[in-house]
């Protein structure tokens, strides 16, 4: 009896071969069996796509949209300087103190060689306090002369404000105005010139404590720092090449700006004698001072003593006095200073103008003062330290060479930058 030939089993080597026009490779099942047996054994294999690890699905997850990033990260940055804003007292006076136990730091270094390390520290916080005390000293003193002198030319002010008055109403101005604001005027008023920082005096000592205190922690801190310097590179390598870039930055700015504010104070006083302006002391601390405000701190230290000469003199030496400070800015804190403090702060003068305007208005009057140096610590934190934000040095240092690849920087001219140079790019390569 003849079989139906639909309970006939089919042979496997009689069905057509798709994957031959499929393009799809013909693997037989003992073939998987051996290569699954293969991976099995030697430990490489994968898994199909179906036992992919559930872990390693989840953590695919898309990126954030740009423009969502962008804001969060506005956000951010706008709650955290709302927050250094409104405790300014404190962290204007603990970064103070921290520049100047960075600057100190040499000296506590050199001193550890022959000393215990606590007193070394303990010696570089005396001399910290000695530069305070005297840089103290000399502003106390400059003000008590000013306000010794000051109430000697209440008529010429008056006088002047007069005259000022009766040239704007020559000029069209309304008279009533000047006249409201003239008959305002006391003859003590020209000590209003001063009246604000002796208002402010308790909380200029608040501030001074604070800074005091700062130094007094930060230079005990520091006798331990060589150590956590030490284990540093072992942890991340980078961070050490910022940290000692940011200090070396620090020090340098701070020294050649003390360096050059005495020179400029010092020509300013002798111009001052030879043009018979009174207080010439006292201006020449105020230029100091104003030194180490960047950009404005010429005009700063420039108003008082031409002010001064116009109410002792006219306006010849007064018109003298200007000239001659023009030209002491230009040639020394245009020309030369920024050949030395560009370099160390390593901005350019628009992005130290920019600072300057920004962290006064985070800081209060500590900004005026820290801003190259805060700067600088933004800059190190959030650039230098980044490979993939070291581009934006292109449009921000003063050295657009800071932006390439480490090992792709052009060579310093000089033998000790060249061998410092060296030396950060081995410790890079571990």
């Amino acid at each position: 009896m003849p079989q139906n030939s639909s309970n006939t089993p089919e042979d496997p080597s009689s069905r057509p071969d798709i994957t031959a026009t499929s393009g799809i490779p013909k693997v037989t099942p003992a073939t998987v069996t051996a290569e699954q047996a293969e991976d099995s054994a030697s430990g490489t294999g994968t898994a199909p796509e179906a036992e992919v690890d559930a872990s390693e699905r989840t953590s695919r997850r898309p990126a954030l949209p740009r423009f969502l990033a962008v804001t969060l990260g506005v956000a951010a940055v706008a709650i955290s300087l709302y927050f250094i804003r409104g405790l300014q007292d404190i962290i204007g006076p603990m970064f103070l103190g921290l520049n100047l136990v960075i600057v100190a730091y040499p000296i506590q270094r050199v001193l550890s060689r022959v000393m215990h390390r606590y007193l070394a520290a303990a010696v570089a916080l005396v001399a910290i306090l000695a530069v305070l005390t005297v840089f103290i000293w000399a502003c106390v003193w400059a003000l008590l002369e000013l306000l010794n002198a000051l109430p000697q030319y209440n008529r010429e002010f008056l006088q002047l404000w007069s005259g000022i008055s009766e040239t704007a109403a020559q000029l069209g101005i309304d008279s009533r105005v000047m006249q409201n604001a003239l008959g305002a005027i006391q003859p003590k008023d020209v000590m209003s010139l001063v009246m604000p920082i002796i208002s402010n005096a308790s909380s200029i000592l608040t501030l001074m404590l604070t800074l005091i205190t700062s130094v007094f922690f930060l230079a005990m801190d520091s006798a331990s720092m060589a150590n956590r310097l030490k284990l540093l590179p072992l942890v991340n390598p980078r961070a050490l090449v910022v940290v000692t870039d940011f200090s070396h930055g620090v020090r340098r700015y701070w020294l050649t700006t003390t360096v050059f504010g005495a020179i400029v104070a010092a020509a300013d006083v002798a111009a001052l004698s030879i043009i018979g302006v009174p207080l010439v002391w006292a201006w020449g601390v105020l230029s100091f001072v104003t030194n180490y405000i960047p950009n404005i701190g010429f005009v700063i230290g420039l108003v008082p003593p031409a002010l001064l000469a116009l109410l002792s003199g006219g306006w010849v030496p007064a018109l003298v006095v200007v000239i001659v400070y023009c030209l002491l800015n230009f040639v020394i804190q245009v020309l030369i200073q920024p050949k030395f403090v560009g370099e160390s702060v390593g901005v350019t003068a628009t992005i130290s103008f920019l600072s300057l305007l920004f962290w006064v208005a985070i800081l209060g009057g500590f900004g005026a003062l820290l801003a190259l140096p805060a700067t600088l610590l933004v800059k190190a934190l959030l650039v230098d330290s980044d490979s993939k934000a070291r581009w934006m040095n292109i449009f921000l240092a003063s050295s657009p060479d800071t932006a390439l690849p480490d090992d792709e920087r052009p060579e310093p001219r000089s033998p000790k930058l060249r061998r410092a140079e060296n030396r950060r790019r081995a410790l890079l390569r571990g």
